[in-house]
């Protein structure tokens, strides 16, 4: 089984994903900023690693990531200030790609969203621009990278429970967060999801259906 950096360990989506993870019998280590979530990673079944990837520059991600076997990027600013969400949502996730394969990492899944694309249509007035474009920027660097990627592209998230997902996305749907969770331990344990972008709303598929 996989040893796995989850990076943006105390997300909403990454909380879901860690016990999954930790199920299936892989090692997790739940990279974190905040100390004060060590113990709800601790909860997970996860390691907590306290670290700002906003900060660190390629070398010391490349240490940080040295002893994994995968790389799961779900971290992100939140919104807010611009430059805040490029820093992270695009230049410290291209630099953590960079440090994975640094580090002889081959497998690299990316949480991004349904629509993430260079030419995403949202307006520079649009408060959704500067995470569309750090996405777009994002996602196109991991698909030149030479890394074993996947890109987990959900649409609008919810907090229902999972109870599928549906492929063949369309346009006002939705998807759980628990169903996003799902995807991305499926992702990591199926290599036939490697250079695949995996868009998706809620569906009647079973996720190990739909990936297997």
């Amino acid at each position: 089984m996989a040893r796995i950096a989850l990076i943006g360990g105390h997300g909403k989506v990454a909380l879901l994903a860690e016990p999954l993870l930790v199920d299936a019998g892989h090692s997790v280590s739940a990279i974190i900023r905040n100390p004060d979530h060590r113990a709800d990673i601790e909860a997970t079944g996860a390691t907590p690693v306290v670290a700002d990837v906003e900060t660190m520059d390629t070398e010391a991600l490349t240490q940080l990531l040295g002893d994994h076997d995968v790389v799961v990027w779900s971290a992100g600013a939140g919104g807010g200030k611009p430059d805040r969400t490029y820093a992270v949502d695009r230049d410290a996730a291209i630099r953590s790609m960079d440090a994975a394969k640094a580090a002889g990492i081959k497998r690299y899944v990316m949480v991004s969203y349904l629509g993430a694309k260079p030419d995403h249509g949202v307006p520079e007035d649009n408060s959704f621009f500067a995470y569309a474009e750090a996405k777009a920027a994002a996602d196109t660097h991991l698909r030149s990278s030479g890394l074993d990627w996947t890109i987990v592209m959900p649409s609008s998230l919810t907090l229902e429970p999972a109870r599928g997902i549906d492929l063949n996305p369309t346009e006002g749907r939705s998807a759980s967060r628990e169903a996003v969770a799902q995807v991305i331990v499926a992702a990591v344990d199926h290599p036939s999801t490697i250079g695949a972008d995996l868009p998706f709303n809620d569906g009647d598929t079973p996720v190990a259906d739909a990936l297997g």
